[in-house]
């Protein structure tokens, strides 16, 4: 576990997934981040890549090739090597191996960088492609907020928008891809309430850049944790129940529809790269 602060917060980061763990504040100890409390969910903040969501029966195809991934991709449960360290910035890599190219066809380096400035978390994300043809990856973040205190539950919490809405969202079937039914958010005051029913069709996915900045509100109006970015999709997300934490999540990929061909070139939303090109993406936190 490598940690890094700055005057206003403390940010502990783990090799495996390049995922955050803790984000506190220095001066009160308070927690921003979840625990990973398997009970609810095992994860804090986990690095989606090469995959956000699903394919399609788990599958997709390449150059006539058939490739299998579960959801979200691999890079969540790898090894990165960390690459630089300062008092306030982590970065760490990861490129390919024999395993990965069997689930995913393309040479790749990913780089994961976290800088504190303040009371905001800038979270960086760098692809380059090193392959010698052009490939396709989705990438995103997924991380979980604690409810904010004096919120004795997650119906106490509202969601703030900078967008008057509605919000349309897509609906995850059972296989977790999305099919054709929508589903429509009227917001009061740019405001969604945490409903105790808002996730039994799990995750709102919000496609065409309907935000772009997200905020966990208390229940008294104050704003505990935004969430700032430029992808084309976010997604919200908590387990149905009662878990104490929720998810806002910023995309550049999103899971297949129930009618897709599977043909990797032409997922929507992804990301594609000439060889030697780079992507740069990433969201910022602010608390």
């Amino acid at each position: 576990m490598y940690q890094i602060a700055d005057e206003e917060l403390i940010l502990e980061v783990t090799e495996k997934g390049a995922e955050m763990k803790s984000l506190r504040e220095r001066s009160s100890g308070r927690e921003y981040l979840w625990c990973a409390d398997e009970r609810y969910w095992k994860r804090t903040a986990p690095v989606l890549f090469p995959l956000v969501g699903r394919y399609r029966d788990n599958e997709t195809y390449y150059d006539g090739k058939t490739y299998r991934l579960s959801q979200h991709g691999f890079a969540r449960d790898m090894d990165f090597s960390l690459v630089r360290r300062t008092e306030t910035e982590l970065w760490f890599s990861l490129e390919q191996t024999e395993e990965t190219l069997e689930h995913y066809p393309f040479c790749f380096r990913l780089t994961v960088g976290y800088r504190l400035e303040g009371r905001t978390v800038r979270v960086l994300w760098r692809v380059e492609n090193t392959d010698d043809r052009e490939i396709w990856f989705s990438i995103g973040g997924h991380p979980a907020f604690v409810c904010p205190p004096g919120a004795e539950k997650r119906s106490d919490c509202r969601l703030r928008f900078d967008t008057d809405g509605p919000l349309v969202s897509g609906t995850l079937n059972e296989n977790g891809v999305l099919g054709e039914r929508l589903r429509t958010y009227p917001l009061v005051n740019r405001e969604m309430a945490v409903t105790d029913d808002l996730f039994d069709e799990d995750a709102l996915v919000l496609e065409s850049r309907q935000a772009s900045r997200v905020s966990l509100v208390d229940g008294n109006g104050g704003t505990y944790v935004t969430v700032s970015f430029d992808a084309p999709v976010f997604g919200i997300w908590s387990p149905s129940g009662d878990a104490p934490f929720v998810c806002i999540e910023p995309w550049y990929g999103v899971s297949d529809r129930e009618d897709f061909n599977k043909e990797l070139r032409e997922r929507k939303w992804s990301q594609s790269l000439k060889p030697g090109k780079v992507f740069e993406g990433g969201y910022t936190i602010l608390v």
